[in-house]
């Protein structure tokens, strides 16, 4: 089957402009064999999110106004305070690494607490989710039986921590309230229908 014309795949552009375009990168590719990487759209009006926390060499920038709204205490003292912990998780060595800050604050951020304890439970959840990771990489590339059992523990442990760390927020927003939602309940004619623990009596059918 013949190739397409080059010409067709811009024939059916939308405008000018946009067939423009494409004929240049066609032409750059059949000369030079490479593809040309075209510029990506004017976003400069879109608003971006705002840095909790910028490293800049041993320069610490925090916003407190943000921090405060997305760790959900007012108090300047805990956020300071918590984001040098931050900081601490998401990095390796002595010196700050402000990506590895920049995600463990955004993990916190959006499990959006609404208190102090919400907080420090998040910033919990998030190092052990660091750690997690680590140690999903080492099982990956153990070389020995001894190494494979080391890591799979310590993953396995980290996992069951992060389920319940996620069942303790939730039971902690909720207050420790159960909801029993009961969704079809069928009672025939003459019947009752319960909603509850039933016991029955010790007593038994009355045989002897």
């Amino acid at each position: 089957m013949p190739k397409q014309p080059a010409l067709a795949i811009y024939r059916n552009a939308a405008n000018g402009i946009a067939a423009n375009r494409i004929r240049k990168v066609l032409a750059a590719v059949s000369m030079t064999g490479k593809t040309e990487v075209l510029p990506k759209p004017d976003n400069a009006h879109q608003a971006k999110p705002s840095r909790l926390i910028k490293i800049d060499g041993s320069t610490v920038t925090i916003d407190h106004t943000a921090a405060q709204k997305a760790f959900g205490s007012p108090d300047e003292d805990f956020i300071n305070g918590f984001l040098h912990q931050l900081v601490n998780v998401g990095s390796h060595g002595k010196t700050p690494d402000d990506k590895g800050t920049a995600f463990v604050a955004s993990i916190v951020k959006g499990i959006e607490p609404q208190d102090q304890i919400e907080a420090m439970l998040a910033s919990q959840m998030a190092a052990v989710h660091m750690a997690t990771m680590t140690f999903a990489r080492r099982l990956a590339h153990c070389e020995t039986i001894p190494q494979q059992d080391s890591a799979e523990r310590a993953f396995n442990k980290l996992t069951r921590t992060f389920a319940a760390q996620v069942e303790a927020l939730k039971k902690y927003r909720t207050g420790g309230q159960q909801h029993v939602t009961v969704k079809h309940v069928t009672v025939n004619e003459g019947g009752q229908a319960i909603v509850g623990n039933v016991s029955h009596g010790g007593q038994g059918d009355g045989k002897k």
